[in-house]
């Protein structure tokens, strides 16, 4: 497979409360600690990213949380407010018409622009140069909106192509478009459980994401993977002992054949590899937990998976 290190976009995606934002935080710092310059994004949410990781929340501004890892929230007035400046080059141009209220509320209902202009600041940031000519980031992860929100996001540039006249607007999603379906550098990484309807989410969006968008899956994560640790034997030994404890290896049993069947049914359905993050059982979901879950995504990251 190819590494996850050797693109210059990574998007993740899964069903809400799958663990995504979990993944994408992982994937950051282990691109990070490999020595890339990494940009991690967030969507118009309430952040999360940045708390895993031991930070602050840092809101739309670009902010340094450690070596070679930088955090933003893109959240549509200030990817707005910062797309027209880079348009118009003029402050006093925006000021006077962009923060007008009666304004603000119109471009509110003109269809596709607030993702547009979500997603343009994104991927400006793939582009980016520093003054020597060279990336300003190596590696930028987009942690998208979930689902069928994420197909919508990442379908604007196309929509734009299809229904606007040639024009400023056009050569803006054409740029937009031509990076997201280049896989050679942008993949997708998709999060689910082991659990029919997030998994049946998941065979959905990659299948959307490579018919409609045109986006290369890169891998899955079956995230909360639970091992086989007790044979139909051991299930029996343990009930003999002690009824709960029967119960409780029968139950475990159960949600290990249920990770098994979950894995199959992503390896038979989407053409990406299978990685498996184990559930954690942890009193508290922080930096610790980010660490352990970057162990188990090092094979993505690298392509030796």
């Amino acid at each position: 497979m190819a590494a996850l290190l050797d693109k210059r976009l990574v998007v993740v995606s899964g069903k809400g409360g799958v663990g995504k934002s979990t993944v994408a935080a992982a994937l950051a710092l282990g691109a990070a600690r490999a020595g890339k310059r990494t940009l991690l994004c967030e969507v118009n949410a309430d952040e999360r990213v940045a708390p895993l990781l031991g930070h602050p929340a840092v809101g739309a501004d670009i902010a340094r949380l450690e070596d070679n890892l930088f955090a933003v929230n893109v959240r549509p007035r200030e990817a707005t407010r910062e797309y027209v400046l880079l348009q118009l080059k003029f402050r006093s141009v925006y000021d006077a018409v962009f923060e007008n209220r009666v304004v603000r509320r119109f471009l509110r209902f003109i269809p596709s622009l607030q993702e547009l202009v979500v997603l343009g600041k994104i991927l400006y940031h793939v582009k980016q140069q520093g003054p020597d000519g060279r990336p300003a980031w190596d590696l930028v992860v987009m942690d998208a909106p979930a689902t069928g929100h994420a197909v919508t996001y990442l379908s604007v540039p196309q929509v734009i192509l299809d229904t606007v006249p040639p024009g400023p607007m056009s050569s803006e999603a054409a740029w937009m478009r031509d990076i997201l379906v280049d896989s050679a550098r942008t993949a997708a990484v998709l999060v689910t459980l082991p659990e029919d309807m997030p998994v049946n989410e998941t065979v959905e969006l990659a299948c959307a994401l490579s018919a409609q968008v045109k986006v290369h899956v890169g891998a899955t994560v079956l995230n909360a993977h639970v091992g086989e640790r007790f044979s139909e034997a051991d299930v029996e030994a343990a009930a003999a002992a002690l009824p709960s404890l029967g119960e409780l290896a029968r139950a475990h049993r159960a949600r290990a054949e249920q990770s098994v069947e979950a894995r199959a049914r992503l390896a038979a359905a989407i053409a990406a590899p299978v990685s498996c993050v184990p559930r954690l059982y942890l009193p508290h979901f922080g930096r610790s937990a980010i660490e352990q879950v970057l162990t188990h995504l090092q094979q993505l990251l690298r392509g030796t998976a």
